[in-house]
């Protein structure tokens, strides 16, 4: 954690001027223009700062052979690089355009269902099995090749929850940094998991680089992570749901993602049928931005990520 927080501060320092000389400006949503005006002139892709020294430090490890390379540590650079480098293509057409028409919604998915798919195969190509497995309950179902479905669903929705919190200054970053430090407590506990001795280490690394993020990103923002850095986070934090076989732990772990996720679902569908809104704003982040200061929507949706944390620790690991 402190080599990442020191490698991404000092990434940090390098890459901001670089991304604000090259103008890589995010633009404001039409909606958006009025009340985050000073957001304007932000530049994105900041998901750079935690992505490049997180497997810059791994590669040394690895050169050095004081980490092995797995299966399972494969897939979860595999998700982190694929869906940053779908995020990247992403961002980069939003500056190159000079709007927010990047990826089509079509185009995005596409390729995310790909690099699932690509991911499955090297899932049961390790030995991996199928299983649908609730540990607390002890519940254990192997239900086959549906299980590649589910490995599906969990992948592009994590990666899009993700997406969809990042809206305000810190609110994904710090998230992130709960998510992960909880899956990190539980992948350590996770004997029976080949290699989960590197994966806790990466997953350490990348808390110490978020944590480096956020004195970049924290409120008053002087960077964005953008697509970059967002789908490369919900990617590998469904990855390793689907390694440790927490994947419906997951939905507690992450439950201010899913209401993120799951208000703006419920919003689409409801103005198709009726052309009328249930919430004023999604994500629903900004409604409550009507009745606080930004600063004080992060940090209440902090505190209910790290009490469902807590509680997703209680219940998947101690009980």
């Amino acid at each position: 954690m402190m080599i990442g927080l020191v490698l991404s501060l000092v990434a940090g320092f390098i890459l901001l001027p670089i991304l604000q000389e090259k103008n890589c400006q995010q633009r404001l949503s039409i909606y958006l223009e009025q009340q985050h005006h000073d957001k304007k002139n932000i530049p994105t892709m900041g998901g750079l700062i935690f992505i490049l020294p997180s497997l810059l430090y791994f590669l040394v490890l690895l050169l050095m052979h004081r980490i092995s390379m797995t299966y399972n540590l494969f897939m979860i650079l595999l998700a982190f690089i694929g869906y940053a480098l779908i995020g990247l293509i992403d961002d980069y057409l939003i500056i190159y355009r000079k709007n927010n028409n990047g990826l089509s919604e079509s185009s995005k998915l596409f390729l995310q269902i790909v690099l699932a798919i690509v991911i499955f195969y090297f899932f049961m190509k390790s030995g991996n099995e199928p299983l649908i497995w609730i540990h607390t309950l002890h519940i254990k179902r192997n239900i086959g090749w549906l299980y590649g479905l589910f490995i599906l669903l969990v992948l592009v929705s994590s990666s899009n929850a993700v997406n969809i919190t990042d809206g305000l200054d810190g609110l994904a970053a710090g998230l992130s940094v709960i998510a992960f430090f909880t899956f990190s407590i539980i992948t350590s506990m996770t004997g029976w998991l080949e290699g989960y001795q590197e994966i806790t280490i990466f997953l350490f690394t990348l808390v110490g680089t978020l944590i480096g993020f956020l004195f970049f990103n924290a409120n008053p923002a002087k960077i964005f992570m953008g697509d970059t850095g967002s789908l490369a986070l919900g990617g590998v934090l469904g990855m390793i749901a689907i390694l440790t076989r927490h994947e419906l732990l997951l939905l507690l772990i992450g439950i201010v993602f899913a209401m993120e996720t799951m208000t703006c679902i419920i919003q689409r569908f409801y103005y198709k049928l009726t052309k009328k809104r249930i919430f004023p704003m999604t994500p629903i982040h900004h409604t409550f931005e009507a009745y606080l200061p930004e600063r004080e929507v992060v940090k209440l949706f902090w505190i209910v990520g790290l009490l469902a944390s807590l509680l997703s620790l209680l219940f998947g690991v101690w009980i």
